[in-house]
């Protein structure tokens, strides 16, 4: 058996890699936050998981070319709505930037004072423990403080196309 360092590799295309990704369906999320000013921002997450029950954590991977992500780490704390199969507009509209994602939403405010989304089908919300870097992303690490779970089926993100699951 040859070392790993003894194989030839050809280079890695990044289009190989994004559909080899895109093959592992993903929950979407929208990660809030809000400003000094007490402006709400968000963003489209597909990248959102449990890392550990004690304590508590869950982690979010942002680009590092999203505006909302200084607003987040500058906040230290975080609102991760995770959508309804219904919610496939809300998904679209906080993946692209836009002055006012809220406007004519329906919306709450969380116990750590972020926005959460009306409708989805769980709410999670945290305090930002650390960041790791993640090549062009940052892994965001935070410390959940409560979390709820509603009735009703997830939005799944599955090789670029927003969809669900199937009824059973």
């Amino acid at each position: 058996m040859r070392h790993a360092s003894q194989l030839r590799r050809a280079p890695l295309r990044d289009s190989d890699f994004k559909r080899a990704a895109g093959s592992f369906p993903t929950g979407v999320a929208v990660v809030t936050t809000c400003d000094a000013d007490g402006v709400g921002h968000g963003l489209t997450v597909s990248s959102f998981t449990s890392v550990s029950l004690d304590p508590p954590l869950v982690l979010v991977c942002v680009s590092r070319r999203a505006t909302s992500l200084p607003v987040l780490l500058t906040a230290g704390r975080f609102g991760i709505s995770v959508l309804a199969r219904s919610q496939r507009a809300l998904a679209l509209r906080f993946a692209r930037p836009a002055p006012d994602k809220f406007a004519g939403l329906q919306w709450r405010v969380g116990l750590l004072g972020v926005p959460l989304l009306d409708g989805s089908v769980a709410h999670v919300e945290c305090e930002v423990a650390r960041t790791v870097d993640g090549g062009d992303h940052d892994i965001v690490l935070g410390h959940v403080h409560r979390a709820q779970a509603f009735p009703g089926e997830p939005l799944v993100f599955h090789r670029s196309k927003l969809t669900h699951f199937p009824d059973a």
